[in-house]
């Protein structure tokens, strides 16, 4: 093996993560080895373990990877835009795109979790979820605070919330990953799926749009 050209530290951090999240995403926690990891960046397993304590440090790390570009906190800052208007529809509308479009961009985060799921790795699951719950507990307050003005129907707010975002995730699952067809844009799918939405939960519900 050629010698690595030695890198700061936070680049050759990114460089094992980006390496083991495309390794993880193809062969699963089980699959996949630090040695394996090691060899396909070109560096030592001594290097890995400067870095990450151990292989379940490194796969933990490797599921925050998606949250450590601020592209959730652009989704939030866009979502709270809709919330302080009240605007219901482009709140969901946001999810639905927001969702659909992080499988289109880099859809192996998706695919280790769902290895793990798989594969019982249940702390990585849990791990998941803790750092994905601040954001669900955020919509389900905004929906609850919509149904107590009335303007949305008094369903469960977590089904309301699992409803927006579980069709996008399947669409995507379905598009990206098992390479099924729909002969739609995801941006027409985005305003198909917020008008069913927004036609079973709106308190009042307006006439429809004139259909091209």
């Amino acid at each position: 093996m050629s010698a690595t050209p030695r890198l700061p530290a936070s680049d050759r951090r990114r460089q094992l993560l980006e390496t083991a999240l495309d390794l993880f995403s193809r062969k699963g926690f089980d699959g996949t080895t630090t040695k394996e990891i090691a060899s396909a960046a070109g560096v030592t397993e001594a290097i890995i373990f400067r870095h990450f304590p151990s292989k379940q440090a490194l796969y933990t790390a490797v599921i925050d990877f998606h949250h450590e570009g601020g592209e959730f906190e652009e989704w939030l800052a866009r979502w709270k835009h809709y919330m302080d208007r009240n605007d219901d529809e482009g709140l969901i509308h946001a999810i639905v795109e927001c969702v659909i479009s992080k499988y289109r961009t880099d859809a192996r985060v998706q695919r280790v979790l769902l290895f793990a799921a798989l594969e019982g790795h249940e702390l990585a699951l849990e791990h998941n979820r803790q750092r994905s719950y601040p954001i669900f507990e955020l919509l389900l307050q905004y929906v609850t605070r919509r149904q107590s003005e009335g303007a949305l129907r008094d369903y469960s707010p977590g089904a309301i919330v699992a409803a927006a975002a579980g069709m996008a995730v399947h669409y995507g699952m379905m598009t990206e990953l098992f390479g099924f067809k729909t002969g739609a844009d995801d941006s027409q799918v985005a305003s198909t799926f917020t008008r069913i939405i927004m036609d079973g939960i709106r308190a009042n519900p307006i006439p429809q749009r004139n259909q091209q």
